[in-house]
């Protein structure tokens, strides 16, 4: 790749504010390096944070994204701050999990791709979310995403 190939991105590189929302974070991608192959990129986000949107107070999960590339991939500090926008973003953790899931199915178009959301307690419960576009293909390694469940004090 050559330095033409970054002249599309305005984050990398740059000072960059926080976006105010997950809908107004820009989420870029570039070339994958090694299209063809199915190899999986995994991002994990143990801080994730987002508020309830009934009560306004503070959720808290742990992220891990499992991904075949077809033709890019996304770029880490675009992501991240697409993490960080949920900060002050109210939805239930179904929702910021599929939100997550969806807008990330359709700017990469994955030959594959997971999220498991592991939530940590909110009223003494623990939620965890997991989806996936279907089965990977036969020919990659799937490592096991490995979050142990939340036990508490037990």
């Amino acid at each position: 790749m050559t330095d033409e190939t970054y002249q599309t991105l305005t984050q990398l590189g740059r000072p960059t504010a926080l976006p105010a929302s997950p809908d107004d974070a820009v989420l870029e991608a570039v070339p994958n390096p090694t299209p063809g192959k199915h190899y999986v990129i995994r991002f994990t986000c143990p801080e994730f944070t987002s508020l309830c949107p009934l009560t306004g107070q503070p959720d808290f999960a742990h992220l891990v994204i499992d991904y075949i590339p077809r033709a890019i991939i996304v770029e880490s500090k675009s992501l991240k701050l697409y993490f960080s926008a949920f900060r002050n973003h109210g939805a239930f953790h179904e929702a910021c999990t599929m939100q997550i899931a969806e807008r990330l199915t359709a700017l990469l178009d994955p030959v594959w791709l997971r999220i498991g959301a592991y939530w940590y307690p909110r009223g003494g419960m623990p939620i965890d979310i997991f989806w996936q576009t279907g089965a990977p293909p036969a020919d990659s390694w799937i490592p096991p995403q490995d979050v142990p469940g939340y036990r508490g004090r037990g």
